[in-house]
C-alpha cells in the first residue's frame, strides 16, 4: 500500500469512535479514564489490579506511536498485520521485532501499578533491547501519555541496560511488589518429574510431563506440566502466560531450587493455592491416577480407521465421508472434485489420482514385524520421558520402515494403477493421515510428501517414505500435546498426477491478518511450484480480495528471479526467470477467490486452506483443509 494511502486509512482507523464501535489505537493517552478504557485487567490472585495496555512504537514513521486497545487485540503481531504495518509472521516477526537492534517496531506494554501510583512501561523479557531503544521508547512515550512513566526492566540484559541510560527513570519488580518468598501465578495442581533447570537455550529439550524449578527466567518454553520461577519477575512475563493457557500450576518460589533439589527426577504433586503451595513426592495412588488419566486422555481421541478396506480408489470414487478409510486430506479433495462435477464450485479442476487406503500400512507393519517394535518403543519409560531418546528412536523406527518390504501382490497393483492412470508423467505421493484435519487439531505439514515421482520404484520408495513420516518427530511431539492415541495413527497415501505449475500457492477464505474482516480472502501466489509457499521459505506475493466491493489489493509483490519446476530426472530443481511485477492479474485473483468461497460452502460454511496451482488461465485444486488460526505473540 503507498505510503500516503497507508497514512490515509489508518487516520481513518484512529479517528474519534463511530456508532460506539472501539477505536483500534490511539496516538496519545491524553487521562486515566482513556488509559481504561483501552486497557485489559488479568484477573487472577495478586494482580487483580494491574490494568495494562499494548503499545507499539513504528520507527520507520518517525516514531509513531500507537496505543494498542489490549480489549480488542491479544497480541502486538496482531494489531500489526490487522493494519497491514508488517505482513511477517512467526520466527521472522519475532527475529526482527525483538532481537534486532534495527528493528522497525519497539513493542512494549504499560501497566498502571495501583500499590505504588506508578506507571512502568516494559518489554517482553526475551527482546534484546539497546539502550538507543530504550531511550527513543522513553521520549516517545513520555511525549504522548499523560503521567510520568518508569521503566521496568525483566531480566538480566534489560537491567545492564536500564542502568547505563541514566535519563530514564526505572523501577524493579522488587520495587513494585514485595514478593516476599512465595507468589502464585496461576492455581492449579499437576503430578510431574521435577527438573532444575539453570537456563533455557534453543538445545533445551523440556518433556510435557516435567515440573520445573527455573533459576533464570526463560525466553521460550515448550509444554511442561508446572513452573516455579526462584526470581521474581512480571505477571505479564510469557512464561506466565503460557502456563496460564496451558492450565498448569505456576507461582514464584524463593529458593526453591536449594529447598526441593533432593525431589530432582522424581514424580512429585505441587499445587498453588492464594494461601501457600503444596510440592512433595507423588504418592503411588497418585501416580497410577496420573497414568491412567494420561492413558484416558489419548483413549478420547482415538482417530478413527477403518482397516478392512483394500481397494486403491480413485479420486473421483471419494467423499469426505470416507476419510476413515483414506484420511481427510484425501477424502475432502475428493468432495472438491464430487462439488466440480456436480456444478457446485465453478471454474476449477482436481487434478486426478487414486489413495492407498489405511489397509496397506497395516499389512506392511505386520508383514515386517514392526508391531511388537512400535508397542515396546511407545511404552518404553525412557522414550516417554527423554526427548533426546525419544527423537533417536523415532528416526530409527522411520528407517525400519523405510527399508521395509512391500507386499509383492500390493507392489504390482500400485504399479500397475500407476501407469494406467499416469502413463509417464510424474505424480506426488502426498500423505493423508487418520490424524489430520480433527476438530482441534489440524496436523498441517507434519507429514512428507514426495513430489514428481518417476518410475516404479521411486514410487514404491515414496510410499515407504510417505509412511514412515507419521513417526516424524515433529508429528509425534503435536499428536502428544493434543492428546492423540499414538497407537492408534494410521497413514494413507495419495498418489496424483503432478502439475507443472506455472504459479502456485495457499488461499484463505477470510483474512488471516484481520479477524474483522472475515468477508476478506487472503491468496499468496510463487511463480512455478507451490512447495516454498507452502513450507514458507520465501515471502510469496500476497493479495487480499475483498468480496463486498470485488477489489483486489496488492500487499506484497514475489520478487524472485528462481522458481522450482519438475526434473526431468524426478524430484525438482531451481530455475531462473525473469522477474516480471505481478503473479497472478486480477481476473485470475477473483477467479480464485470465488471458487474457493463455492468450496467453502460445499464445506457447509467452514473457512477453508486451499492449495492451488496454475496453468495458464486453469486453475486447479491439490488441497483444501478447514483453516484453524494461527495464534500469535
Amino acid at each position: 500500500m503507498p505510503r500516503v494511502a497507508l497514512a490515509i486509512w489508518l487516520s481513518i482507523v484512529l479517528s474519534p469512535v463511530v456508532q460506539q464501535e472501539a477505536p483500534r489505537a490511539a496516538e496519545r493517552i491524553s487521562s486515566r479514564t482513556q488509559f481504561d478504557e483501552l486497557a485489559r485487567i488479568h484477573n487472577e490472585g495478586r494482580f487483580t489490579a494491574l490494568p495494562h495496555l499494548m503499545f507499539a512504537i513504528d520507527r520507520a514513521d518517525g516514531g509513531r506511536v500507537y496505543y494498542i486497545n489490549s480489549q480488542r487485540y491479544r497480541f502486538h503481531q496482531e494489531f500489526l498485520t490487522a493494519n497491514y504495518l508488517t505482513l511477517e509472521r512467526g520466527q521472522k516477526f519475532y527475529e526482527h521485532n525483538y532481537r534486532s537492534s534495527t528493528r522497525r517496531f519497539v513493542l512494549g506494554t504499560i501497566a498502571r501499578h495501583e500499590s505504588r501510583d506508578r506507571f512502568t512501561f516494559e518489554f517482553w523479557e526475551g527482546d534484546l533491547t539497546t539502550a538507543e531503544l530504550l531511550r527513543e521508547a522513553f521520549q516517545r512515550i513520555s511525549a504522548s501519555f499523560f503521567a510520568p512513566v518508569y521503566f521496568k526492566p525483566n531480566s538480566p540484559q534489560q537491567e545492564e541496560i536500564a542502568a547505563k541510560v541514566d535519563e530514564v527513570p526505572h523501577l524493579s519488580a522488587s520495587e513494585l511488589d514485595a514478593a516476599g518468598d512465595y507468589v502464585p501465578l496461576h492455581l492449579a495442581r499437576n503430578i510431574g518429574v521435577l527438573r532444575i533447570i539453570d537456563r533455557i537455550t534453543e538445545d533445551t529439550i523440556i518433556d510435557r510431563n516435567e515440573i520445573l524449578i527455573l533459576r533464570e527466567p526463560p525466553l521460550q518454553l515448550t509444554p511442561c506440566s508446572g513452573v516455579i520461577t526462584t526470581t521474581f519477575g512480571t505477571p505479564l512475563a510469557h512464561v506466565n502466560l503460557l502456563a496460564r493457557g496451558w492450565g498448569i500450576p505456576n507461582a514464584y518460589i524463593k529458593g526453591a531450587a536449594e529447598t526441593f533439589k533432593l525431589l530432582v527426577g522424581k514424580f512429585v504433586y505441587f499445587e498453588t493455592r492464594e494461601d501457600g503451595f503444596t510440592l512433595r513426592p507423588a504418592a503411588t495412588i497418585e501416580t497410577a491416577e496420573y497414568g491412567r488419566r494420561m492413558a484416558q486422555r489419548s483413549d478420547l481421541m482415538t482417530p478413527p480407521a477403518d482397516l478392512d478396506f483394500r481397494e486403491l480408489t480413485p479420486l473421483g470414487s471419494q467423499r469426505r465421508h470416507d476419510r476413515r478409510r483414506f484420511g481427510a486430506k484425501a477424502a475432502n479433495l475428493g468432495e472438491v472434485a464430487y462439488a466440480a462435477r456436480a456444478g457446485l464450485v465453478r471454474g476449477i479442476s482436481v487434478p486426478p489420482g487414486f489413495s492407498v487406503p489405511f489397509y496397506y500400512y497395516a499389512q506392511f507393519i505386520r508383514e515386517n514385524d514392526l508391531e511388537d517394535p512400535i508397542v515396546e518403543m511407545l511404552s518404553n519409560d525412557r522414550f516417554n520421558h527423554d526427548p533426546a531418546y525419544r527423537k533417536q528412536r523415532l528416526a530409527e523406527m522411520r528407517v525400519r520402515i523405510e527399508q521395509g518390504h512391500l507386499n509383492p501382490a500390493f507392489a504390482r497393483a500400485v504399479a500397475s494403477r500407476a501407469q494406467a492412470m499416469f502413463g509417464a508423467k510424474g505424480v506426488f505421493a502426498r500423505s493423508s493421515t487418520n490424524a489430520e484435519d480433527l476438530e482441534n487439531f489440524s496436523g498441517a505439514g507434519l507429514y512428507t510428501t514426495v513430489p514428481n515421482v518417476l518410475g516404479r520404484e521411486r514410487l514404491l520408495e515414496a510410499i515407504r517414505k510417505v509412511w514412515a513420516s507419521i513417526w516424524n518427530y515433529e508429528a509425534y511431539e503435536a499428536r502428544e500435546s493434543a492428546g492423540i492415541n499414538q497407537a492408534a495413527v494410521y497413514p494413507s497415501v495419495f498418489i496424483q498426477e503432478g502439475i507443472p505449475a506455472e504459479a502456485a500457492g495457499v488461499l484463505i477464505t477470510t483474512n488471516p491478518f484481520d479477524k474483522e474482516d472475515a468477508a476478506g480472502v487472503y491468496i499468496n501466489a510463487k511463480r512455478g511450484l507451490g512447495i516454498r509457499v507452502v513450507s514458507g521459505q520465501r515471502v510469496p506475493e500476497q493479495l487480499i480480495y475483498h468480496v463486498t466491493t470485488n477489489a483486489v489489493r496488492v500487499l506484497t509483490r514475489s520478487g524472485d528471479d528462481t522458481m522450482l519446476a519438475f526434473d526431468e530426472r524426478g524430484g525438482v530443481r531451481e530455475v531462473r526467470i525473469e522477474p516480471e511485477r505481478r503473479v497472478l492479474n486480477d481476473e485470475i485473483v477473483r477467479r480464485l477467490a470465488h471458487a474457493a468461497l463455492e468450496i467453502k460452502q460445499a464445506f457447509d460454511g467452514r473457512d477453508q486452506d486451499i492449495e492451488w496451482v496454475t496453468v495458464g488461465a486453469r486453475i486447479y485444486i491439490v488441497q483444501s483443509r478447514p483453516f484453524v488460526e494461527e495464534q500469535g505473540k
